[in-house]
């Protein structure tokens, strides 16, 4: 399949299929040093992490105005959602947190080259003064109940966090609920059958 079918139901431009392109072969040319993203996943990176992505661009609010990608890593999903609101003309402010100084200059270098604007924060997470982003993002990240205490800092009052979960994403969510109150959405992810995105709002400590 190629990189344009796979992102056909996103109706993406040809300057945006370009600087997808590009971008792979940033994580290819810089991979082997940092390890952006698990070797074997390479080939399929548009499937596993292009695709991954988007679809989480997808649930979120359409009049957010600013979005925290956190422990965004080799930038996913955070790269692919300042990728597919250039595409839209959407103004979103995309903030990037990564605490790895190697990982925040491939996400520094990326966004440069690929040509979209991103502000990356070099720190650790609960370092950080707070975010107030009307969405918030963290993929492979941390269990649920930590990413939620994330989420009680960074997240402004109203605001939604997506985070996507393997196949015990139900068991997290039990956990989580011993120390939290919050309103879920489960939805099935079209990348991987036995996983969901976490759509989350109205977080609150038990």
């Amino acid at each position: 399949m190629t990189a344009a079918e796979l992102l056909s139901g996103h109706n993406v431009s040809r300057e945006t299929l370009g600087r997808l392109e590009k971008y792979e072969a940033l994580l290819r040319k810089w991979n082997p040093t940092i390890n952006l993203v698990s070797r074997s996943t390479l080939d399929q990176v548009w499937q596993r992490h292009f695709v991954d992505s988007a679809q989480i661009f997808d649930l979120a609010d359409s009049n957010a105005n600013h979005w925290a990608d956190l422990g965004a890593g080799g930038g996913f999903p955070g790269l692919i959602v300042a990728i597919l609101a250039a595409d839209r003309k959407r103004a979103l402010d995309v903030t990037l947190v990564e605490s790895d100084q190697r990982k925040a200059a491939f996400l520094m270098t990326a966004a440069r080259e690929i040509g979209v604007t991103t502000r990356t924060v070099v720190d650790r997470i609960e370092m950080i003064p707070p975010l107030h982003a009307d969405i918030l993002s963290a993929r492979a990240l941390a269990p649920l109940d930590k990413l939620l205490e994330f989420a009680e800092r960074h997240l402004r009052p109203g605001g939604q966090a997506l985070f996507p979960k393997g196949a015990s994403y139900s068991d997290e969510v039990c956990q989580a609920l011993e120390k939290w109150r919050f309103s879920h959405e489960e939805i099935s992810s079209v990348t991987d059958d036995s996983a969901v995105i976490l759509s989350i709002r109205d977080i609150e400590r038990v």
